[in-house]
C-alpha cells in the first residue's frame, strides 16, 4: 500500500480533495494522511511563520514545525528508504508524466504545502527529496499543486482505475500527446465521426491514431516533438 502524507496548514482544503471521485475510491489502496503543521508549532500561538533574516518582504515557514511533523511521520513508516518528500515550488523543474510514474512506484510520499514567501532553506536542504513546479506562475499556497500531483500519481497505481489500459494510453505515456476520441452517436448536428473509426479495421485505425498523435504533438508541443522525432522517422 502507498502511504501519502500531506503536510498543510489548511487540512480542510485537502480533506475535500481526498474524499471525492477516484481519489476517494482509491483509499483501499492508498493510505492518505493529512498532517496539520500547526499541531507541531509552539504554543500558545502555534505560529508557523516568521520574518526573513536579512530583511525583505513576506513571511517564511519556520523549520521547527516542519521538522517535527517529518519526525512524527518517520515514526509511522517501516521503510524510510523508499520515502519521497515532495515540495511544490515555482523555482523548480516542471512536473511531468515521467515524474508521476516514478513517484507512483514508491511506498511513502510526503507533500509539503508551502505558503507565504517561502520555506526555510534548511527544510529544502535536509528533508525535501523532490521539488516540482506545475508551471510558470505563482499560487497562494501549495495545496492545489500537491493535489494536482497526487491525482496524477495515484491514477497510475494499479487497481485505482477500473481500466489501467486507459491510464497507460493517456497523453505523454508514450511520449506523444493523446489523440481525439469519439463516442455514439456517429453523427450529431451533421457532425460526423471519422469514417476510419467505423471501419472495424483495427490496424488501419491504430495507424490513423498514431499519425494524428504525431501531427498533434508537432503542432501543439514542438518542444516534445524535437526530443522524440527521431523515434518516428
Amino acid at each position: 500500500m502507498l502511504n501519502c502524507y500531506i503536510m498543510t496548514i489548511f487540512p480542510e482544503l485537502v480533506n475535500t480533495f481526498i474524499n471525492q471521485s477516484i481519489i476517494k475510491k482509491s483509499q483501499d489502496l492508498i493510505n492518505y494522511r493529512i498532517v496539520n503543521i500547526r499541531d507541531f508549532a509552539d504554543p500558545p500561538h502555534f505560529k508557523v511563520d516568521d520574518t526573513p533574516f536579512g530583511g525583505g518582504d513576506g513571511m517564511i515557514f519556520k523549520p521547527e514545525p516542519i521538522f517535527r511533523a517529518y519526525d512524527s511521520i518517520l515514526n509511522t513508516i517501516e521503510d524510510d528508504k523508499s520515502l519521497k518528500f515532495v515540495f511544490p515550488t515555482p523555482d523548480a523543474k516542471i512536473f511531468n508524466h515521467d515524474a508521476a510514474i516514478s513517484l507512483s512506484k514508491t511506498k511513502n510520499l510526503i507533500f509539503l504545502c508551502g505558503h507565504y514567501k517561502g520555506i526555510d532553506q534548511r527544510i529544502r536542504d535536509n528533508l525535501v527529496t523532490d521539488e516540482y513546479s506545475i508551471g510558470d506562475f505563482v499560487l497562494t499556497g501549495g495545496e492545489l499543486p500537491s493535489c494536482l500531483m497526487i491525482d496524477s500519481i495515484v491514477r497510475l497505481v494499479p487497481g485505482v482505475l477500473n481500466n489501467y489500459e486507459s491510464a497507460i494510453t493517456d497523453s505523454f505515456f508514450h511520449d506523444l500527446l493523446d489523440g481525439p476520441h469519439y463516442t455514439r452517436p456517429d453523427e450529431y448536428r451533421k457532425l460526423k465521426v471519422p469514417n476510419i473509426l467505423l471501419s472495424g479495421h483495427h490496424k488501419n485505425i491504430e495507424d490513423w491514431r498514431n499519425e494524428v498523435r504525431r501531427n498533434k504533438t508537432k503542432k501543439i508541443r514542438p518542444d516534445i516533438w524535437k526530443k522524440i522525432k527521431n523515434n518516428y522517422e
